[in-house]
């Protein structure tokens, strides 16, 4: 340690980490809060960029306060450029909040394609591991909707089994577009379940029905489960009437 860093708090790594705990401080004067995240948009590390995403992770009253400093939260982040990416990449992957404001950053700093590479690697990380908030699993798996690429039908599809009804349907959403043949037997159980709600259900129809898969082996229970505007074609197929 140097004498700088003696007068300064530490090395530069060492005082960003330092300043977490103001960053992320709820209550109290907020200029304490603001004053550490300008200092941290001033200091041209990635530990710097690390911790001001912490900011995201928390709430303050009043609203608007919380809105102001996030915003230029985002801005001093952004300011960093393709240096930012790493940190936001790894926030993405640990981090089961504030996902939405990474996936944010990373369109302001990447290509498309890039963006939704992160979002496959995130998925496939959740995918095998447990988290209790779904709202992770849901904004990633509403950002990869209606995207045409390969390398998504396969990460969504073991969010068919999540226990969370709103992580299943918007699983649903996303495969069915794809016509993707591993995802036919899936979405048939998921909807036949004795366990399924009756929105999964829907979402599942929905699903099945945009994707053209037959309901071949399972007619005899799907038929019970069908409701407006859903019906069965002759084709075995589940079609959506107009």
């Amino acid at each position: 340690m140097g004498l700088l860093d003696i007068f300064t708090g530490g090395s530069g790594p060492d005082k960003a980490l330092k300043l977490k705990s103001k960053v992320t401080q709820k209550y109290g004067d907020p200029s304490t809060r603001q004053k550490a995240i300008e200092q941290l948009g001033e200091m041209d590390i990635p530990e710097a960029v690390s911790v001001l995403l912490s900011r995201f992770t928390i709430t303050v009253d009043p609203l608007t306060t919380d809105a102001d400093e996030k915003e230029r939260t985002f801005e001093l982040v952004k300011s960093f450029g393709k240096n930012a990416v790493p940190p936001i990449t790894d926030f993405l992957q640990k981090n089961e909040s504030a996902t939405s404001w990474a996936l944010r950053l990373l369109g302001e700093l990447l290509t498309e394609d890039e963006v939704l590479g992160a979002c496959v690697d995130a998925l496939q990380h959740l995918s095998a591991t447990y988290t209790k908030n779904p709202e992770k699993k849901v904004v990633l798996l509403h950002h990869v909707t209606g995207k045409e690429d390969a390398r998504i039908p396969p990460v969504v599809l073991p969010f068919l089994e999540d226990m969370s009804d709103d992580v299943k349907i918007a699983a649903l959403k996303a495969l069915g577009s794809f016509k993707f043949g591993p995802a036919r037997e899936p979405m048939l159980k998921l909807l036949t379940s004795e366990e399924t709600g009756r929105r999964v259900q829907t979402a599942a129809l929905s699903a099945l029905a945009e994707s053209g898969f037959t309901v071949e082996g399972y007619q005899t229970k799907v038929q019970p489960l069908l409701v407006e505007p859903y019906a069965l074609g002759q084709d075995g197929r589940i079609q959506r009437r107009a």
